[in-house]
C-alpha cells in the first residue's frame, strides 16, 4: 500500500484523558413513549434499540451550546491532570460533529474558555466519528517535529436536536418501516465531552507513548451515513457491511510483528453492540478486552473513543497495550496503539 496508510510515532505520549458527563439522562423506554403511536401503527415492537443497538439510554446537555461549555471543561480537567500550564499549549484541536455556526469555529470558544495563549494554535478537525483519533494522531506528528511541546485535542457532542428533529420526522403520517430504520441510528446518538493532552515523551517518562497506526479510506461509500440538524438517515446493513470490510482491510495490512491480535485493551468507537461484536466475530479477538460505554451513553460521536478511555484507564497498568480502533462515516477508519 502507498502514500500515508502506515504510520510511526518516535517521541509523542498520551498524558492525560478525561471526560465530562451531559447532565441529562434520557431512556431509551423514554423514546418508546413517545413513539407509541408509531411503534403501533407500523407494528413494530417496543424495545428495538435495546434489543438490536444495546443502547439503555443516552445523556443530553440542558441548554443548546453546553457542548462547548463541557468541551472546554474537558480540557482545563485534561491539563490539570497532565500537570501542563495552559501558557504551554502550543496547539489545540477541536473534533466534534457538533456545530451551531458555519463561522467562527467550534475550536476559537473553547480556547478562549481554556485560557489558552494567543501563541496556541487553534482549530477543528471534523472526520465524523473519526475526528478524535485524527486529531491525536496530528497532535502527536506536530510533537515528533519539533513544533510543539503540547496539544490538547477536545470533542464536545450535543446530540439534542437530531434526536428532537428525528422523533418528529417518524410521528410524521408519511412515515413507512423503511423510512423508520433509515433514521433509526439517530435514536441511538448521545452527548458529552472529552479531552486528551498530548505532549513530548523525553519531558515525560511517564507518560503513555503514541508508538504507530494504519489509515484507510473507503470514500466510495461516502453515501451511506447523511446527517444535518434535521436528521441522519443511514443505510445499517450497508454501512455495517462495508464499514467492516475497510476495518479488515486496514487489519489485515498491519505488519504481523505489531502484534495486534494480542493488546490488552480495544477502545472503539461506541456505535452498538452489533458492531462491536461483528469487530470481535471477524478478527477474532477477545470480546472481555472491549471495554464498552453505549449502554449508557450511546454513541457519543468522536467523543465516544476518548470517553471509552478516560473510563478505562484507572484499570490499565504500566506496559499494558491499548488499541483505539474508529470509522467515520465516509468511509475513513484509523487505528493508533498507545503504550500505556
Amino acid at each position: 500500500m502507498q502514500g500515508n496508510a502506515i504510520f510511526r510515532h518516535s517521541n509523542a505520549s498520551l498524558l492525560s484523558v478525561t471526560e465530562v458527563l451531559a447532565p441529562v439522562t434520557v431512556t431509551s423506554d423514554q423514546i418508546d413513549d413517545e413513539l407509541a403511536g408509531v411503534l403501533k401503527r407500523l407494528r413494530l415492537p417496543r424495545g428495538l434499540l435495546q434489543r438490536v443497538a444495546g443502547v439503555e439510554a443516552r445523556r443530553n446537555w440542558e441548554h443548546p451550546g453546553h457542548f462547548q461549555d463541557g468541551a472546554a471543561e474537558a480540557g482545563r480537567r485534561a491539563l490539570a491532570a497532565a500537570g501542563v500550564r495552559p501558557d504551554q499549549v502550543g496547539l489545540m484541536v477541536n473534533t466534534s460533529v457538533t456545530r451551531e455556526t458555519l463561522e467562527p469555529s467550534v475550536a476559537v470558544r473553547i480556547h478562549h474558555e481554556m485560557g489558552l495563549p494567543t501563541s496556541a494554535t487553534n482549530f477543528d478537525i471534523t472526520n465524523a466519528c473519526l475526528g478524535f483519533v485524527n486529531g491525536l494522531v496530528l497532535a502527536a506528528s506536530l510533537i515528533d517535529a519539533g513544533q510543539i511541546d503540547y496539544a490538547v485535542v477536545v470533542a464536545g457532542e450535543d446530540s439534542g436536536k437530531v434526536q428532537q428533529a428525528t422523533l418528529e420526522n417518524l410521528k410524521d403520517a408519511a412515515v413507512d418501516r423503511g423510512s423508520f430504520m433509515e433514521q433509526f441510528a439517530s435514536l441511538t446518538l448521545g452527548s458529552g465531552a472529552s479531552a486528551a493532552v498530548v505532549g513530548r515523551t523525553d519531558l515525560h517518562p511517564e507518560g503513555h507513548r503514541i508508538l504507530r497506526g494504519i489509515t484507510r479510506a473507503g470514500t466510495d461509500h461516502h453515501d451511506l451515513c447523511v446527517g444535518d440538524h434535521k436528521g441522519m438517515f443511514t443505510d445499517s446493513t450497508a454501512l455495517l457491511r462495508d464499514g467492516l470490510e475497510l476495518v479488515m482491510d486496514a487489519w489485515n495490512e498491519v505488519p504481523a510483528d505489531w502484534g495486534w491480535s494480542d493488546m490488552d485493551r480495544y477502545v472503539t468507537h461506541q456505535v452498538s453492540r452489533l458492531h462491536t461484536d461483528s469487530i470481535t466475530e471477524a478478527a477474532g479477538l477477545d470480546p472481555d478486552r472491549f471495554p464498552v460505554t453505549f449502554p449508557e451513553l450511546g454513541n457519543v460521536g468522536p467523543a465516544s473513543l476518548p470517553i471509552t478511555l478516560a473510563r478505562e484507564a484507572g484499570s490499565l497498568s504500566p506496559g499494558d497495550r491499548v488499541l483505539c480502533m474508529g470509522v467515520g462515516s465516509g468511509l475513513n477508519t484509523a487505528m493508533l496503539e498507545i503504550s500505556w
